[in-house]
């Protein structure tokens, strides 16, 4: 088949344009397979929504090569809180003997794959091994391998259409004490390549902000103070800020498809947009944060960083929801339902989102006293809803264990590499699903039958429709009355293959599904494929940039022949166009939101991506200080002025609310804020109330030259 062939002419040509009946189905696998391998492999380096993830803790995964073992007192398999010997090279051999990619796994997010202290740390007799106690962000950690392996392993997993997702950690270095002073590891000392940058107590650059720990009051607390005792970078200093950008261009250049960004919520949020657009711009890839929210959680701040910053975020609030449902049963399907409308309303795209059931920072899903039924249900869920699903390494060999900082049982090495289990088959057969169906990719979820111990869901995208029948009841059997769906007249093989008790149905020319009694412990999974062809526009990443930055397009029914992109009325230039993927650049248009629509060459229009966010230019970032800002009670201080990044002086859209407790005291306010570099800028300060009354300040506008590159303050008084 020629190079630009979609995944709708493969199943087309393999005879699944539309999926109805049971020999489809049962070929459906095979079909996913052969399409990703005909369309290219690896596929999108932003969308990531037909994706899933494996999440690899890398010390405790398989030890290739034990000559890279760390000697002495950091190397103990049989210490859960020292090295145990796995590497780069192990992971490596896990691919070529087909261990992941018969899993069907199609990104693997490895621990941090920089150098990291060598020191233990004294209160949890614990080594560097999980990879987040930074020491060079710029140097690869010994222990996983040198650059060559780095390397390796991007180029293994490549050929095996496989994405490489590093763990980037730019809020902190190391663990320090500020007071223990010296001798307390190595007090969060920083290198530049192998080169000595500062620690905590030798720092007259001030790399490192000296307030204290954090006890999460606020979210300014969070963000200004040491997490724990983990020395925190001073990203407003123009050196951290581009030693981060350096090191994480660095590490895109070796071939890196993807970021998860570590402890989000504890950096300042325009910097971090900062961030994103110097990645954008130099090689978009898909990057997710760590937000981390707890079991009934919830933060409107979560959303807004989701929707603003152009990062996507791990699904807390889905992963904390499914766990409490199919794992600890304080909730029921209704209260999974619930948060699944929630973040449908909340985040501007959804599907962009990581949800989860696990990682390294909590229990394990499965527990030694429950059915591994639950897991195996579990997993069927989280493969079939919207996002891109990320599974913790071990969960497919049902391991157990608790998070504990001195005994981190959710950590332990790797079990068993058996491809037999339950758990396995639905991991593999569920991605293979997702590779061939976009209503999985990008469908909405309707929900079809719900109580609280059954969920009836359906996936739509175009003339694709994917609908899941899930009963958690251990012993109870229920009947369902009439069940409408999307699917065409025709019977449907479970696409499980009852792995998990699934069937086949037979499907009424309407739809509807006459009535069944629905067993326990069960998922069933019936898929139609369909021919859509009007343009459909399910997925745009990223969701910022600047003019000139390549964004990419999915979905389906865009046409074999190009049209036309628009953002706003304006064109922009397409680099490729296929029937469900669309690489475009964005035109020289004004700062500000637009709507993204895709025109077939027929002349047909898809439904807008609202609210894109072109950004004026290239960004950088300022401290703007205002002194002597008096407020009332329920008042907080913003920043409006003449260009997007400030609200276009919109005082609706005006940046904050400003911040006054730690880096400086009421009635001083600081913020961060992300302007165009190189710009003469005009703005003000404003106050606004509880009710949204706005007071502006007096005289004229300030006005400022922006840096070019790095960072820069601006202070005055109100």
């Amino acid at each position: 088949m020629p190079e630009d062939t979609t995944r709708r002419d493969v199943l087309k040509a393999l005879g699944l344009g539309t999926i109805g009946a049971t020999q489809a189905a049962a070929g459906l696998q095979f079909a996913g397979q052969e399409a990703r391998a005909v369309t290219g492999g690896l596929g999108s380096s932003v969308d990531y929504t037909d994706d899933v993830i494996y999440q690899i803790l890398t010390d405790r995964f398989q030890d290739g090569d034990t000559s890279n073992n760390p000697d002495g007192e950091l190397y103990d398999p049989s210490n859960l809180t020292k090295y145990h010997g796995g590497d780069w090279r192990g992971i490596i051999q896990r691919i070529q003997d087909g261990y992941l990619t018969n899993l069907g796994v199609t990104a693997l997010w490895i621990s941090p794959p920089f150098e990291n202290v060598y020191e233990i740390h004294p209160d949890y007799d614990s080594a560097a091994y999980h990879g987040f106690w930074i020491r060079d962000l710029k140097k690869p950690n010994p222990y996983f391998g040198d650059m060559s392996d780095f390397k390796e392993l991007v180029s293994v997993a490549h050929d095996n259409d496989i994405k490489i997702i590093i763990d980037f950690v730019p809020n902190h270095s190391n663990p320090a004490s500020e007071t223990d002073g010296d001798g307390f590891m190595e007090e969060g000392a920083l290198y530049d390549n192998g080169s000595f940058v500062a620690d905590y107590d030798n720092d007259p650059n001030n790399y490192f902000r000296h307030n204290g720990g954090t006890d999460f009051s606020s979210y300014e607390d969070g963000i200004y103070r040491n997490l724990y005792d983990l020395a925190d970078l001073d990203v407003s200093e123009t050196y951290i800020d581009q030693y981060l950008k350096e090191a994480i261009t660095k590490w895109l250049d070796l071939g890196v498809d993807g970021i998860r960004v570590d402890a989000v919520k504890h950096m300042p949020p325009k910097w971090q947009k900062v961030m994103m657009e110097t990645i954008y711009n130099h090689a978009p890839v898909f990057t997710f944060g760590e937000w981390f929210l707890g079991s009934g959680q919830t933060s409107q701040r979560y959303y807004e960083f989701s929707n603003d910053s152009g990062m996507n975020l791990l699904d807390f609030r889905f992963g904390q929801k499914i766990r409490d449902v199919l794992r600890d049963r304080t909730d029921d399907f209704n209260g999974l339902h619930n948060v699944i409308q929630e973040t449908k309303s909340e985040h501007q795209q959804v599907t962009s989102q990581v949800p989860f059931l696990d990682n390294h920072d909590m229990d394990r899903f499965t527990t030694a006293s429950a059915s591994t039924t639950m897991t195996d249900i579990a997993l069927a869920v989280l493969l079939t809803s919207r996002g891109t699903p990320a599974v913790y390494y071990g969960t497919e060999q049902y391991m157990t264990g608790a998070n504990e900082s001195g005994n981190p049982e959710n950590r332990k090495s790797m079990t068993s590499f058996d491809t037999s289990t339950t758990a396995y088959a639905v991991i593999s057969k569920l991605a293979a699903l997702r590779q061939s169906n976009p209503a999985i990719a990008y469908g909405d979820t309707q929900q079809r039958w719900i109580n609280g111990d059954v969920y009836i869901y359906e996936r739509e995208f175009g003339d694709n429709a994917v609908v899941v029948a899930v009963n958690r009841s251990q012993d109870t059997w229920y009947d369902i009355n009439t069940l409408q769906t999307s699917l065409p007249g025709g019977s449907y093989a479970d696409v499980l293959d009852g792995e998990v008790n699934g069937w086949t149905v037979s499907v009424n020319d309407d739809g509807s599904i006459d009535q069944f009694s629905f067993g326990p412990h069960t998922v069933s999974v019936w898929a139609h494929r369909g021919d859509t062809t009007t343009p459909t526009l399910g997925h745009v990443g990223p969701t910022i940039g600047t003019p000139g930055t390549t964004v990419t397009l999915g979905g389906e029914g865009f046409g074999s022949t190009q049209g036309t992109v628009r953002f706003g009325s304006t064109q922009g230039t397409v680099q490729t166009w296929s029937d469900d993927r669309i690489d475009v650049t964005i035109p020289s248009v004004a700062g500000g939101f637009y709507d993204v629509t895709v025109e077939s060459s027929s002349g047909t229009t898809s439904t807008a991506f609202n609210g894109f966010e072109v950004l004026s230019g290239e960004q950088v970032t300022v401290r703007f200080i205002v002194d002597d800002a008096t407020t009332e009670t329920g008042e907080n201080v913003y920043l409006t002025g003449n260009v997007h990044e400030l609200g276009n002086w919109d005082t609706s859209r005006a940046v904050g609310p400003f911040f006054n407790q730690v880096e400086y005291s009421y009635p001083t306010w600081y913020y961060d804020v992300n302007v165009p570099a190189g710009q003469d800028i005009e703005f003000k300060f404003i106050k606004e109330d509880s009710s949204g009354n706005v007071t502006w300040e007096s005289g004229s506008n300030h006005t400022y030259t922006t840096p070019t590159t790095g960072t820069a303050e601006f202070r005055t008084t109100w």
